[in-house]
């Protein structure tokens, strides 16, 4: 069972970018591709981003152009650039194995991003 990692939030003014990032042992040996989801208060969780093992990343619509998902898999930890963040975008980010087995056992903790004035 995964142990994920990482502790706090983020705070960032509407307009401003902020990488963040997520461990999630063992998605490297596994073979594992990783996605990026995120819950709004109130709503279901969103699918965001995925990044395939040769790097080749999708996008949801709402993101698309405005954030970079990418990876480094001896570290077992995937990043998400956002830039020009909207109110919008305030919600809990959590990465997550993409399909099947990955899907079920491996992810990370999440982060809370706030996007506010």
């Amino acid at each position: 069972q995964v142990q994920p990692a990482e502790p706090g939030g983020e705070l960032v003014q509407p307009g401003g970018s902020l990488t963040i990032s997520c461990t999630a042992p063992g998605f490297s040996s596994k073979n594992c591709r990783m996605s990026w989801y995120r819950q709004r208060a109130g709503n279901q969780r969103e699918w965001v981003s995925t990044i395939e093992l040769d790097g080749a990343t999708t996008y949801a619509g709402s993101v698309k152009g405005r954030f970079t998902m990418s990876q480094e898999r001896t570290k077992d930890t995937v990043y998400l650039q956002m830039d020009g963040l909207k109110a919008e975008d305030t919600a809990m980010y959590t990465c997550n194995g993409a399909g099947g087995w990955c899907y079920v056992n491996i992810r990370g903790h999440g982060t809370q991003v706030t996007v506010s004035s």
